[in-house]
C-alpha cells in the first residue's frame, strides 16, 4: 500500500512538472530566482548573487560557479543576508549563527563557534538577522533570536571575536544596520519589538526602534519614530546611507501600505527626522544611493523608481526590470531580473538604471564551484546535488566542477528551466522522483 502511495505521488509530481513546464520548482518549494547580488569593496571583477538555491560567485562577470546552501549553512526557504570583506571573506546570516568562508566559498565555519559558551561574544546557534561591514572592516551583527536576550555586535578581527553593545534586550529583535560609508563610526540600527506586558498588567502592542551611535557603539542615541506610518505589524528597516553623506539616510515601513506595499522615508539630519518621499505598491527590495547623488529603488512588480534630487522626489522607470535586487558596484549597476520572462536575465546590468543588458541566466552556470575533496562543497555539492541542478537547468556538461573551465560558445538552452518547446526533460522528473524518495527516507531515518 506504501509502494502504491509513493508511485502515485511521484506520478503526480511528474505530470505536473509536464503540464506546467513554465514554472520549474527547486527542492525546497520555492521558484529559483536571483534574490540579492553583493560585491567586493574596491574590486569591480567578484560579484556574488543569492539566489533560492544557494550562492553564485563570479570573478569576471561571466562564470558564474554555485555554492549549495548546505555549505552555506541554511536549508529551505530562507535567504541569507551576504557581505564580503575587502580581503575576499565571505559573511552570510542564518539562523544557526553568522556563517563565514576565508576560502573564497569552499568552506564555511559559523562564526565564534569554538570559543566558550560564557563568552559576552558567542554567537553560535544564534539567530543573526542583521549584517554590514564597514569600510575599514568592522563587522557589525544584530541578533532576532526569541526566547533570549538580543543585541548589537561588533567584530574587529574579522568575526573571530565579538563585542556587544549597549543593545541588550529580550523584547526587541534587530532586524537591520547599515554603516555610513564616509563615516565608519556612525551606524544605524531598527529593531521590532513584540507585544509585551504593561505596568498596569495590561498588553502593550508591538513597536519599533531605531538607534544611531557616532562612536563606533559606546554610546546610542533613540532617535525618533513618529513620522513612520506602520504596519498592524510593525517593522521598519534602514535601507541605505549616502556613501558620501552620513546624515543622508533612507528608512523603509514594511507593508504600510495594504497588501504588501511598503513607504520610503528619508532623512537628511542623521535620522533625527524624516519625510515621506516614496509609496509603492511593492515590497521593497534595495535602495542604491550613488555617487552625486542619484536614487534608485528597485520592486519586482513595480520595476525600479529614480530621483535626480537625492531621494526628495522619485519617477518610475519606464521599462524596468522586474528588480527583485539592486546593486551599485562603482563601474555599474547590477539587478536581480526574471529569468524567463520578460526579462530574460538572472542578473542584468546598467549604467544609468533605463536600460539594461544580460549577464547571466541560470543555464549559463559552468558548475559548482571547484574545491578539495574534504570539503562540503566539493562531497556534498559537487558529488551529490550538483548533478540534479544541472537536470533542473538544463547546464552543458561537465557534471564535476566548471569554475576553470575556459570562456567559449555554450550549447543550445534545452534544459527544463529554459525550454522554449514546452517540454520537460526527464532530469526534471528525475529530480522531482528524487526528491520525494529523499523526503521519504529522511522520514525513515527519523522514526527508526
Amino acid at each position: 500500500m506504501r509502494k502504491q502511495f509513493v508511485l502515485g505521488s511521484v506520478l503526480a509530481v511528474a505530470t505536473a512538472l509536464c503540464v506546467t513546464p513554465a514554472r520549474p520548482a527547486h527542492g525546497n518549494g520555492r521558484f529559483p530566482t536571483s534574490v540579492s547580488v553583493t560585491f567586493r569593496p574596491g574590486d569591480t571583477g567578484d560579484l556574488y548573487l543569492g539566489t533560492t538555491f544557494g550562492l553564485l560567485v563570479s570573478h569576471d562577470d561571466a562564470h558564474f560557479a554555485w555554492i549549495c546552501e548546505k555549505n552555506v549553512g541554511y536549508e529551505g526557504t530562507f535567504d541569507p543576508k551576504y557581505r564580503v570583506a575587502a580581503d575576499g571573506t565571505i559573511y552570510a546570516t542564518t539562523f544557526r549563527g553568522l556563517r563565514v568562508s576565508r576560502d573564497g566559498g569552499c568552506s564555511f565555519q559559523t562564526a565564534t563557534a569554538d570559543l566558550p559558551s560564557t563568552d559576552p561574544g558567542y554567537l553560535d546557534n544564534v539567530w543573526v538577522d542583521a549584517i554590514d561591514v564597514g569600510p575599514t572592516g568592522v563587522v557589525w551583527v544584530a541578533t532576532a533570536e526569541s526566547a533570549r536576550p538580543n543585541n548589537i555586535y561588533r567584530s574587529t578581527d574579522g568575526a573571530r571575536h565579538f563585542t556587544p553593545t549597549g543593545n541588550r534586550s529580550m523584547q526587541i529583535w534587530w532586524k537591520s544596520l547599515a554603516v555610513a560609508p564616509s563615516q565608519p563610526t556612525r551606524v544605524f540600527a531598527t529593531g521590532y519589538q513584540v507585544t509585551q506586558v504593561g505596568d498596569d498588567g495590561g498588553s502593550i502592542g508591538p513597536t519599533v526602534h531605531l538607534r544611531r551611535t557616532d562612536d563606533n557603539g559606546a554610546t546610542w542615541a533613540h532617535l525618533p519614530i513618529a513620522s513612520f506610518e506602520l504596519s498592524t505589524s510593525p517593522l521598519i528597516l534602514v535601507d541605505a546611507v549616502s556613501p558620501d553623506d552620513p546624515d543622508l539616510v533612507f528608512v523603509r515601513s514594511v507593508r504600510a501600505v495594504t497588501p504588501a506595499g511598503d513607504k520610503l522615508y528619508r532623512s537628511t539630519d542623521g535620522g533625527e527626522s524624516f519625510a515621506l518621499v516614496l509609496t509603492t505598491t511593492d515590497t521593497v527590495r534595495d535602495v542604491v544611493v550613488r555617487d552625486g547623488g542619484e536614487v534608485l529603488v528597485a520592486t519586482v512588480m513595480g520595476g525600479v523608481h529614480r530621483s535626480t534630487d537625492g531621494g526628495a522626489s522619485f519617477v518610475a522607470e519606464p521599462a524596468p526590470p522586474q528588480a527583485a535586487c539592486l546593486g551599485d558596484r562603482g563601474d555599474a549597476l547590477f539587478s536581480c531580473g526574471a529569468n524567463w520572462e520578460p526579462d530574460q536575465f538572472s542578473l542584468g546590468r546598467s549604467t544609468d538604471g533605463a536600460s539594461w543588458s544580460k549577464v547571466f541566466r541560470f543555464v549559463e552556470m559552468v558548475g559548482p564551484l571547484g574545491c578539495p575533496a574534504g570539503t562540503l562543497q566539493h562531497d556534498q555539492c559537487e558529488a551529490v546535488e550538483w548533478p540534479a541542478i544541472r537536470e533542473m537547468f538544463g547546464v552543458p556538461a561537465p557534471l564535476d566542477a566548471g569554475i576553470d573551465a575556459p570562456p567559449g560558445p555554450r550549447p543550445p538552452e534545452d534544459g527544463c528551466c529554459d525550454a522554449s518547446s514546452g517540454v520537460v526533460p526527464a532530469g526534471a522528473v528525475a529530480l522531482a522522483v528524487g526528491v520525494l524518495l529523499l523526503r521519504r527516507r529522511r522520514k525513515k531515518a527519523c522514526c527508526s
